[in-house]
């Protein structure tokens, strides 16, 4: 008898197809536009810290900000964080949120009643960021209710002295086991070094400071290579 041979065609990995999404973590207009001029910017998260940090006070005056944050980031969800913390509370305060603009994506902390507006929201189409969240079990209970999004604090769990890297990790390994389509956004990113351990890990977002992303493009070696090509240019121009 001829041998058996059996032949195996891997399917290319599907991550390879997706890509990282940038959301910069700012109310600060100025900072928008520029992170925005980039070209690589997919979106915007706030809160009501970054927003008193940039002096925004009242209600209509914060729905005005959400829409000029809207304006610049054309095609970005932007997270608008509702301020209650009860059940109904969230619901109505979500509610008004999203009506604001197509891209607004209902910011809800993750707490009990929390867990309830994000099925709430999940289940009438409207897109969730579940934040403040800290251990995978958090981040599982979001995304069974159907969060759009789940925020896990890096940068707050290394200031406690533990690796908001692993936590990542745990969340995607669950988010992959089961098929989730919750996206994880590492939030609270403090520097470039975690946004390239949070690609090597997989998280679909990363939400950081305009210095974060600008620092990527830093190296010493590319400063002193370009000063020498311009030098050597210089040279050879002044020889011809």
């Amino acid at each position: 008898m001829y041998p058996f041979i059996a032949w195996v065609i891997f399917a290319p990995n599907q991550t390879n197809l997706n890509y990282m999404k940038f959301f910069i973590d700012t109310a600060n207009l100025d900072q928008i536009r520029e992170a925005n001029a980039l070209g690589v910017l997919d979106g915007v998260t706030t809160n009501p810290s970054l927003m008193a940090k940039e002096g925004i006070t009242g209600k209509d005056n914060v729905m005005k900000h959400y829409k000029a944050i809207c304006d610049i980031v054309v095609e970005g969800d932007v997270s608008a964080e509702v301020i209650a913390t009860d059940y109904e509370g969230m619901v109505s305060e979500g509610l008004e949120l999203a009506e604001l603009h197509p891209n607004i994506v209902v910011k809800i902390p993750m707490i009990v009643d929390g867990i309830k507006a994000l099925k709430y929201f999940s289940d009438k189409g409207i897109r969730t960021n579940c934040t403040l969240v800290f251990s995978a079990g958090q981040a599982l209970l979001a995304a069974k209710a159907g969060a759009s999004y789940v925020s896990p604090f890096i940068g707050r769990l290394d200031d406690v002295s533990t690796d908001g890297l692993d936590l990542i990790e745990q969340i995607r390994v669950i988010y992959d086991n089961y098929g989730f389509d919750t996206e994880i956004l590492a939030a609270s990113v403090r520097h470039p070094m975690h946004i390239i351990k949070c690609a090597e890990i997989g998280a679909d977002v990363m939400t950081g400071p305009l210095s974060a992303m600008l620092a990527l493009a830093k190296h010493p070696l590319t400063d002193i290579g370009l000063a020498q090509f311009l030098a050597d240019h210089k040279k050879a121009s002044a020889n011809g």
